[in-house]
């Protein structure tokens, strides 16, 4: 079987609440720090669809001491990167550079987060440029169909049933007030896990970030509760036209088990055996390669701590989307009926163990790995026992997870020339 290395780090705990993680990797003279927040577009008041992912692309805009441009020229006269990322989840923060300048720029990630200034130019440029990503979105047939498949998934209402980026309307709407508030209830160090990754001592880089963080005091947060959504009890089928478009998008949903769960590691191997192994598993095999009908094909299966969902996925030509639609339709019965085979669990499990170590091969890749084993609660030897939980998913345990599909509860949704 394939071994991780040990994940060899340091965890402390900040008075402030937030959770800093590090780990030596010498490979490189360089670290990487992840400064994540549970600040994600989960957490968009419902009447402001886009306020996180907003606030996320304003975090790197200015601050009282440094103009937008000052904080580029100072990131870049060190050879540095820092990028504002965020998700469902969370707003992150991601730092890479060499180990001598790792204090100063740490500093400088920190006072973005901490206080950003929110300059009403830069919040006019960012809504000009995120109003044109949502007007792209519009004519783009993939992101149309796993938009509509999110909201009929999760229903009305919940926090994933909107896209991420919001909308026209929403983002027009948006106001200074809007962010600052968001950022104040959000992007708190009690609401904040850091993973520093690279040629750094543990308790050294510890001891930088706790030094970064020393007078940002906090308050501790109340837990986070996010609605677990009602599966669907019937199939919903949707159709969305996106006129002058050569390629029509389908998006095929169902929910799958929680992070959490215990049925996860068993819903995972499934998956890869469904939509993942090799050129695209078992979805990829009928749809694209035996039959031509896709340019591609393949499923995703993203769990977070409430049931996350499975979502297959194919591009194909108009004219092949009833057919694509139902060699979906096919695979999905058909793996709830006959289950997998030993042979394919095996190589699913051997698939997946082999590719742990690509995943935290670097210091971006390792940081990563860090925040989601934080995020978790997974435990500081969750790299030691990652393998041993995936090759101990039976094959009966792989067939229970197939057996809850069903394309009679499937959401559907198509996105092309004519499609509506």
């Amino acid at each position: 079987m394939t071994r991780v290395p040990a994940i060899r780090q340091a965890r402390r705990i900040l008075d402030s609440g937030a959770v800093v993680v590090a780990r030596r990797h010498t490979l490189t003279p360089a670290v990487t720090a992840m400064l994540s927040f549970d600040a994600g577009s989960v957490f968009d008041p419902a009447e402001r669809p886009g306020l996180a992912a907003f606030t996320a692309r304003m975090i790197d805009r200015g601050t009282p001491r440094l103009s937008a441009d000052a904080l580029a020229e100072a990131i870049e006269q060190r050879g540095a990167t820092i990028d504002v990322t965020s998700n469902r989840q969370c707003v992150a923060i991601s730092l890479t550079c060499l180990i001598d300048d790792f204090q100063d720029m740490l500093t400088l990630a920190t006072d973005m987060a901490r206080t950003p200034s929110f300059p009403d130019d830069q919040i006019e440029l960012r809504r000009h440029e995120t109003l044109t990503r949502i007007a792209q979105d519009a004519e783009n047939t993939a992101m149309r169909a796993s938009a509509r498949v999110f909201e009929r998934l999760y229903g009305d209402g919940h926090p994933y049933a909107h896209a991420p980026r919001g909308t026209a309307e929403s983002i027009g709407a948006l106001t200074r007030a809007d962010l600052e508030a968001f950022h104040a209830a959000r992007v708190r160090p009690s609401r904040l896990a850091v993973a520093v990754v690279g040629d750094i001592d543990e308790a050294e880089a510890c001891d930088v970030v706790a030094q970064a963080l020393s007078t940002w005091s906090d308050t501790p947060a109340a837990p986070d509760a996010i609605p677990t959504p009602t599966p669907p009890t019937t199939r919903d089928v949707s159709r969305i036209d996106v006129p002058g478009k050569a390629q029509a998008d389908i998006a095929y949903g169902l929910l799958g088990p929680g992070r959490l769960d215990p049925e996860y590691y068993a819903f995972w191997v499934m998956n890869t055996v469904l939509g993942q192994y090799g050129l695209g598993g078992r979805l990829g095999e009928n749809i694209r390669e035996r039959h031509g009908m896709a340019y591609y094909a393949s499923s995703s299966y993203d769990a977070h701590r409430i049931p996350g969902p499975l979502i297959a996925r194919a591009g194909v030509d108009p004219s092949n989307v009833e057919r694509a639609l139902s060699a979906i339709d096919l695979e999905i019965d058909r793996v709830a009926r006959e289950g997998v085979t030993r042979a394919e669990r095996d190589a699913a499990v051997r698939f997946l163990i082999g590719s742990i170590p690509r995943m935290v091969e670097t210091n971006a890749g390792m940081a990563q790995f860090l925040i989601g084993v934080e995020q978790f609660g997974l435990g500081d030897d969750f790299d030691r026992r990652l393998p041993d939980l995936l090759s101990g998913v039976t094959h009966d345990a792989v067939n229970a997870a197939a057996a809850s599909l069903a394309s009679s509860r499937a959401v559907v949704a198509i996105a092309g020339p004519g499609a509506a």
